[in-house]
């Protein structure tokens, strides 16, 4: 995942290694959340029990997880995997890198916008 044109052949379906990267993470990941669960121990850092905390839809999971697709697909760089590249000595990784800051800025600016906006409007 730390070279763009592997994540970018993996969308246009022309190579099929990256799924079996992410299938056998996901599926490891399934695998020690189920164990984790049914053995009702405690988490080591926080010492909640294991389980699910379902919470309320957000629909800006659905917004971050749209503009997350669309920047992976526009440029073949995944957040983990372009700082792995950069440790590598890929340095023109620092555009995606720096777009990615740019991005979480935008959004930032642009939630307080929109929660002033919204504080004005209940104060009218």
């Amino acid at each position: 995942m730390a070279r763009p044109e592997v994540v970018l052949d993996f969308l246009q379906f022309e190579d099929f290694g990256l799924l079996l990267v992410m299938g056998g993470a996901a599926t490891v990941t399934a695998a020690t959340v189920t164990l984790a669960v049914k053995s009702g121990g405690t988490a080591p850092l926080t010492g909640r029990p294991y389980g699910r905390r379902l919470k309320e839809f957000d629909s800006n999971v659905l917004l971050g997880g749209g503009v997350f697709g669309i920047g992976w697909g526009l440029s073949g760089i995944c957040p983990g995997a372009a700082y792995a590249s950069l440790g590598v000595g890929n340095l023109p990784i620092l555009w995606a890198i720096a777009g990615m800051f740019a991005g979480a800025y935008l959004q930032g600016w642009l939630r307080d916008a929109v929660r002033a906006a919204d504080a004005t409007e209940v104060g009218a």
